[in-house]
């Protein structure tokens, strides 16, 4: 478990000195998640040591369901990694947090994975777009090459 968290931390490194660039997948709307269904969102993360990381991100409940309900499924997968990484997937919580130190009226997701494994913070864009931000909601330079589109008619498991 040592080495997930190892490489978490690694896969965040390397999205925070933004050294490549990612791909987006396009989306269309979407009816917002209900406690049944997911709203799944999809990307890829830049890599220092790789083509890139895909990230699946399952976000069951909605900002008006309770902390029971509010839960996630985070797959994450290196692309031509040279050291071959396990894929990675983590489930826990989610909140939502109010406010950024530039919007006070920003939408931020805080999933906290169960165990260990790393909090990720996404900044909600729109219904269809999420931007991984820092821990202190800010923003990355990079911030287009960081965003997670909505899947178009899925629901996760």
């Amino acid at each position: 478990m040592q080495i997930r968290t190892l490489l978490a931390g690694s896969a965040m490194l390397a999205v925070l000195a933004g050294c490549a660039t990612g791909t987006q997948q396009a989306a269309s709307p979407q009816t917002p998640a209900t406690a049944e269904q997911a709203a799944v969102y999809e990307g890829t993360l830049p890599c220092r040591n790789c083509a890139g990381i895909d990230i699946t991100v399952a976000l069951r409940g909605d900002e008006q369901a309770s902390d029971a309900e509010r839960t996630f499924k985070l797959d994450a997968a290196y692309r031509e990694h040279p050291q071959n990484p396990p894929d990675e997937h983590y489930e826990g919580q989610w909140d939502v947090l109010s406010g950024t130190a530039t919007d006070p009226d920003a939408t931020v997701y805080e999933l906290t994975p169960d165990g260990e494994g790393q909090v990720y913070y996404f900044l909600k864009l729109d219904p269809d777009t999420l931007e991984l931000v820092d821990p202190q909601k800010r923003r990355f330079q990079n911030g287009e090459a960081l965003r997670l589109t909505r899947e178009q008619g899925q629901a996760a498991q």
